[in-house]
């Protein structure tokens, strides 16, 4: 699959996403009706290196990520207990070769926040994610929807 065609198979399976392109990176946030400023992180694709995340090797010809959050006992089930949070422009210590394609792996910046990675994913392999997109949208929607309580009751 190409990073097109991600985006555009997660925009027609889940309602809501506002893409946001910066960076070189395509950010999808939950953010129905625009209701919030940015919205609530629900995945991004991302094409290039950048000057704290090269781990990966994104600047290879063709080579694209799909990464995105899960809830932290999804994330554990799947690789173990979270790892700290690396230093400025490090990664984290999982012992995975973040620069392996279509292995689906702890995100080398952002595990320590649940976030996982899937460099150039076959069609079988995006296939075998959707119980996890499902279970990302979810958090999304549900982190969105705390969000945007507190600020109505902020705003009064």
């Amino acid at each position: 699959m190409t990073a097109e065609e991600i985006i555009a198979a997660l925009n027609a399976r889940f309602e809501g996403l506002t893409p946001k392109d910066s960076w070189g990176e395509t950010s999808l946030f939950y953010n129905p009706g625009l209701a919030l400023p940015n919205g609530v992180y629900f995945c991004t694709v991302k094409d290039h290196d950048g000057a704290n995340d090269s781990a990966s090797h994104l600047n290879r010809p063709g080579v694209f990520r799909l990464a995105l959050g899960l809830p932290a006992a999804r994330y554990e089930a799947l690789f173990g207990p979270r790892p700290q949070r690396p230093s400025k422009g490090g990664t984290v210590a999982t012992g995975h070769d973040f620069t392996a394609l279509d292995v689906l792996i702890p995100h080398p910046v952002y595990a320590w926040m649940g976030w996982i990675q899937i460099l150039n994913p076959t069609r079988a392999s995006f296939d075998q994610l959707q119980p996890m997109l499902d279970e990302a949208h979810r958090a999304a929607v549900s982190k969105f929807e705390r969000t945007l309580h507190r600020r109505r009751r902020t705003l009064g």
